[in-house]
């Protein structure tokens, strides 16, 4: 088979590539790394927002309001009356606290979830929620309030609720009992088996 390339083209082609190395051979493959720069950090961030905000699961659907000096209470069927009444009298030792005050309604919806999401985790078993009276709130008053008792009854997490003692916040803040997660129960069933 005959080349319509003339020797001196092959010559000229060959000659531009007179100073080309050739690679060596190793079976170690380069990687680059990056650290984590704000802008990915941040975007790691709003995503993992954006998740909860879809995996929460707390209502957003009209609410009965409640009105800002009522009391909130509540217990699931089960709950012993001495429990429920150490609630309400304040004497649990209050394991986290969070202020659900001033902040917008996505906001609150959304720390309140996580909030409790994460005490039951660890195991915290009595928190103060501090949602305000909400005199001046619109659409109407109590509206964070109203929302708070709804909400709270929609967590399996949650027992028992009542409105916290005036030392505490009196009607705008809430006692709430959680389950014991998992590890608290089979803590508990050691304990009590080895009797």
């Amino acid at each position: 088979m005959k080349s319509n390339f003339s020797s001196t083209e092959f010559d000229d082609f060959f000659n531009e590539f007179k100073d080309v190395v050739p690679l060596k051979n190793t079976n170690v493959v380069q990687t680059i790394q990056t650290s984590n720069s704000l802008a990915k950090q941040l975007k790691r961030k709003a995503i993992e927002a954006d998740l909860q905000r879809i995996n929460n699961y707390l209502s957003v659907e009209n609410v009965e309001p409640v009105d800002p000096y009522d009391h909130l209470s509540f217990k699931q069927d089960g709950i012993q009356d001495g429990v429920f009444k150490n609630l309400r009298l304040g004497k649990y030792k209050i394991d986290s606290v969070v202020n659900l005050q001033n902040l917008k309604f996505e906001q609150a919806r959304s720390r309140l979830f996580t909030h409790i999401l994460n005490s039951h985790q660890t195991g915290d078993r009595s928190i103060l929620i501090k949602h305000g009276l909400g005199l001046h709130s619109k659409p109407f008053a109590g509206f964070l309030k109203s929302y708070v008792n709804k909400w709270l009854t929609q967590m399996p997490e949650v027992i028992a609720y009542h409105t916290a003692l005036l030392n505490h916040g009196g009607n705008s803040a809430v006692y709430v009992l959680l389950k014991k997660n998992q590890q608290q129960k089979s803590h508990n069933r050691e304990l009590y088996q080895s009797r």
